[in-house]
């Protein structure tokens, strides 16, 4: 394993842990365990620039796929804007809280739907079941699109002739 193999390593490991934490940039730290790996690696434009600046799009991609989800899971399901921002509360409130990334959006969303919004109590718990699905289907696409990210990039470092332990 080259040091540039084990930088990224580390950033994509902390990234996907991050990929669960709402407050947790985890696809700008696996883009940045990637920028400092193909620094450490010796930077060539060719392949590197491209690769770069192509993993720089799919990392702005994936940081809308949590916004995008969430807004179709609260409008499908008949929530409002609000309901959408009270599940990102709840979900940044959730870390304290044990089940908290589960059962903070949810109920972020159906207080908002409850208190701001003034929805009817059965309608505000279908606006916050929306957003809850929409969270998890967002998640469970970033999930993916790390795991993909990752492996690519650590295949692409792996190169056993330059391994730091000798």
């Amino acid at each position: 394993m080259s040091l540039a193999f084990l930088i990224f390593l580390v950033a994509w490991v902390i990234g996907m842990i991050g990929t669960f934490v709402p407050a947790v940039p985890a696809t700008v730290i696996i883009f940045l365990g990637s920028v400092a790996a193909t620094l450490v690696d010796g930077f060539q434009p060719w392949p590197d620039l491209p690769f770069l600046l192509t993993f720089l799009l799919i990392t702005v991609a994936i940081s809308m796929v949590d916004n995008v989800a969430s807004a179709w899971g609260a409008r499908r399901y008949g929530g409002s804007p609000q309901a959408v921002w009270g599940a990102l509360i709840g979900g940044l409130v959730g870390i304290f809280i044990p089940f908290g990334l589960i059962v903070g959006p949810l109920a972020g969303a159906l207080i908002a739907e409850l208190l701001v919004v003034r929805k009817a109590p059965l309608d505000a718990a279908r606006a916050a079941w929306g957003t809850l699905i929409g969270l998890l289907a967002g998640l469970a696409a970033k999930l993916v699109l790390h795991l993909l990210i990752g492996l690519y990039e650590l295949w692409r470092l792996w190169d056993p002739a330059r391994s730091v332990f000798g």
